[in-house]
C-alpha cells in the first residue's frame, strides 16, 4: 500500500507542474526575502554588466539549509526551454517534486538553480549569454550560496533548448560541470535545408531562437553542436544522461540516436532512454525524476533517514 500511495503523491506532483506549464510564462516574479534563503524557493536577479541587463533566476533549497548552516551542497543549474523563464520549477509543483523524491530516499540534497537566459553566444555577438553564465552568473550563485567547492559537485541540466545548451556547455565545459543530464534536447545532427521561411525544417529552428543567425549560420551553428562537439571534445569523467521521445514533434529523437552513436562509437559512458511521447510537458515532466535521481547519484549525495510512511 505505501508503493501506491508515493506513486499517487508522484503524480500529483506532476500534475502541478502540468497544470503551471502552460501559464508560466505570464506568472510575474516574486521577490525574495532573507528569510526565504533558510529552505524551499527564493527568486532574485543579477545585475549583468556583459549583458547590460537585470537578470532574475529562482533557487531551490533543502529543508537542511537553515539549519546546518556550516554544511556546503552539491548545486544543480537547471536551463528552461523556449517560452518558460527561471520560475519554471518554483511555481509549478517542482519544489514538492523534490520533497517528495527526498523523503522517500531517491534523492539526496543539493541547490537547483534556473536562470532566465539563453546559453550560447549571439552569432552577430551582440548578446554574450555564455559569457554572461560562466563569467557572472555561477561566480555570483556560489558566492551568494553554500556550494560545495569542484567540478563533481557542479551539474548542469535541461529541457528542450535547455537541454541543447545544457549538453552543449557540459560538452565545451568539462573542467567545470561533472554531470549533465537533458530531456528531449534540442538536437540535430545537422541544419536543415531551408529554402522558405514557412518550411516544415524551420519548425526545429524557432525553438532555438535567432541565436545562430538569420538565416542561421551553418559554420557556426556546427561549432557549436552538441553532437559535433561530442566527436572531440575530452569527456572523460563527465557523467552523462539523455532522453527523448519517439515521437518528439520535431524530429530530436534522431538527433539524440546521433548523439548516442557519437557517444558509444568513443567508448564514453552515458545512459540513454527513448520513451514514447512527443515534445511537451506531459512529457517533460514524467521524466523530471530521472534528471535529479541522475543528478544526486553524480554528486554523490547521501540519502538519509528512513522512507516517510506518509
Amino acid at each position: 500500500m505505501k508503493r501506491i500511495r508515493i506513486n499517487v503523491q508522484r503524480a500529483r506532483r506532476i500534475g502541478s507542474i502540468l497544470a503551471c506549464a502552460s501559464f508560466i510564462g505570464f506568472l510575474p516574479l516574486r521577490a525574495a526575502t532573507p528569510q526565504q534563503a533558510g529552505g524551499g524557493g527564493e527568486c532574485r536577479a543579477l545585475q549583468s554588466r556583459i549583458l547590460g541587463r537585470s537578470v532574475a533566476y529562482c533557487v531551490l533549497l533543502p529543508r537542511s539549509y537553515a539549519s546546518e548552516t556550516s554544511r556546503r551542497y552539491p548545486v544543480l543549474y537547471f536551463l528552461h526551454g523556449l517560452g518558460d523563464n527561471e520560475q519554471m520549477f518554483l511555481r509549478s509543483g517542482g519544489l514538492d517534486l523534490l520533497e517528495d523524491l527526498r523523503t522517500n530516499r531517491e534523492i539526496g540534497e543539493f541547490l537547483v538553480v534556473t536562470p532566465a537566459s539563453f546559453y550560447v553566444n549571439s552569432h552577430d555577438k551582440r548578446v554574450r549569454y555564455e559569457d554572461f553564465f560562466l563569467q557572472e552568473f555561477m561566480p555570483a550563485i556560489e558566492r551568494r550560496y553554500r556550494v560545495r567547492a569542484g567540478r563533481t559537485s557542479r551539474g548542469i541540466a535541461g529541457i528542450s533548448m535547455g537541454g541543447y545548451g545544457a549538453l552543449r556547455m557540459a560538452f565545451v565545459h568539462p573542467e567545470l560541470f561533472g554531470s549533465v543530464s537533458a530531456h528531449s534536447a534540442a538536437l540535430m545532427e545537422r541544419l536543415p535545408e531551408i529554402t522558405v521561411q514557412d518550411s516544415p525544417g524551420m519548425a526545429p529552428l524557432r525553438l532555438l531562437g535567432d541565436v545562430f543567425g538569420s538565416p542561421p549560420d551553418r559554420s557556426f551553428w556546427e561549432r557549436n553542436n552538441p553532437i559535433a562537439l561530442a566527436r572531440a571534445a575530452d569527456l572523460r569523467g563527465l557523467k552523462v544522461y539523455f532522453d527523448c521521445g519517439a515521437q518528439d514533434d520535431y524530429g530530436f529523437d534522431a538527433g539524440a540516436k546521433a548523439l548516442d552513436r557519437v557517444l558509444s562509437s568513443r567508448g564514453i559512458q552515458h545512459e540513454f532512454h527513448l520513451y514514447p511521447g512527443g515534445h511537451n510537458w506531459p512529457y517533460f515532466a514524467s521524466h523530471l525524476p530521472a534528471s535529479f535521481r541522475f543528478q544526486s547519484r553524480a554528486f554523490g549525495a547521501s540519502v538519509a533517514g528512513p522512507p516517510s510512511s506518509n
